[in-house]
């Protein structure tokens, strides 16, 4: 008899997606992850997403996956959105006036929440809530500034810099955070959004799931979010972060594991784990490769798959402290493996 194959999915019973740069990037989808989806819902894996994205309501999400080939429900999608709503709905009473600087989704997720969206200072708000909205200019800001000034409280959906396009990185809500910010002097009074946990805790109290998985396109965000959650994380290298960004990343937003995409959870665990290591001068071993940290290098040997060779990188560059020094390549193979992850190597060293 055949066993079933035991997968990096298998292990969990809930996989929690971030969407943009994990699912689909912009208007358009990721390729293979609706493929990869299904084949969770086809053996009977528990998904849910959690986005920051605040300028659409559950089901239009849900709408937007399925045009997509992604079948969804709006139950198993967690919006920031949803969240600022909720935060808002239990501190203060019905009917309570709440600035929204954001899409007309937000406006109405406030709404639902019993509260009454306005949009303007001279509306006295209690509250301004801030999320992404392709549409929000200066006079925003500005009522958003006078309000809070006033002594308005202020929450943010999300606080992610940048978010994923087909043209690139383009500048996301916590960009106009921070413009407010700036013009403020002083921080939001709350941000909902990941980091926070909070969408992550939703989603395993709903399917009461005990090994739930996080899977993002973003350290600081999706994967800082999971550590929070003390959930295990899958990076993908879909979306924002590139291999660069893993070699000196500060502990609190190092992922569990790593894959190029979504097929990476169809593969054996060991295969994505970032493997441990203890002594950056003994190195650790991943796939074919071998890493060992010789001073300020980080000396690569072997031959295989790039992103193992990635894996044992970022391992000895972690074990070295956050100081990656230069990924410095022994022979052709591994001068090839960083020319393909686009890392910077020192001269190719003949190999032993």
């Amino acid at each position: 008899m055949t066993l079933p194959q035991v997968t990096l999915a298998t292990t969990y019973d809930l996989i929690v997606f971030d969407l943009d740069g994990v699912v689909y990037i912009g208007t358009e989808p990721v390729p293979g992850a609706a493929d990869a989806i299904a084949r969770l819902a086809a053996a009977g894996t528990a998904v849910a997403y959690a986005t920051n994205n605040a300028s659409r309501r559950a089901q239009e999400v849900a709408d937007r996956l399925g045009a997509g080939g992604v079948p969804a429900k709006a139950s198993e999608v967690l919006t920031s959105a949803e969240a600022a709503a909720r935060l808002l709905a239990t501190d203060y009473p019905p009917g309570s006036p709440v600035l929204v600087v954001g899409s007309p989704a937000l406006r109405a997720v406030v709404a639902e929440a019993g509260l009454l969206p306005v949009s303007g200072a001279a509306d006295a708000p209690v509250a301004v809530v801030q999320g992404y909205g392709p549409q929000i200019g200066w006079v925003d800001l500005a009522e958003a500034s006078v309000a809070i000034r006033a002594g308005a409280r202020w929450a943010a959906t999300n606080t992610d810099a940048t978010l994923p396009s087909p043209r690139g990185p383009l500048p996301g809500n916590g960009s106009l955070v921070a413009a407010l910010a700036h013009a403020l002097g002083r921080q939001p009074d709350a941000v909902v959004g990941k980091p926070e946990p909070a969408l992550f805790e939703v989603a395993a109290q709903r399917y009461e799931a005990a090994r739930p998985l996080v899977v993002g396109d973003r350290l600081d965000t999706d994967i800082e979010g999971a550590n929070v959650a003390r959930m295990p994380s899958l990076l993908v290298l879909t979306g924002v972060t590139q291999p660069a960004d893993l070699l000196d990343v500060v502990p609190a937003q190092r992922p569990t594991h790593l894959a190029t995409d979504l097929s990476g959870l169809f593969v054996p665990e060991a295969q994505v784990r970032i493997p441990a290591c203890a002594d950056p001068a003994e190195g650790v071993a991943a796939g074919g490769w071998r890493v060992v940290a010789d001073g300020d290098r980080l000396v690569l040997d072997g031959a295989g798959d790039p992103l193992d060779a990635l894996r044992a990188l970022v391992a000895v560059a972690w074990a070295a402290g956050g100081r990656p020094g230069q990924p410095t390549p022994v022979g052709t193979d591994a001068e090839r493996a960083l020319a393909a992850l686009r890392l910077p190597a020192g001269a190719v060293t003949a190999a032993s």
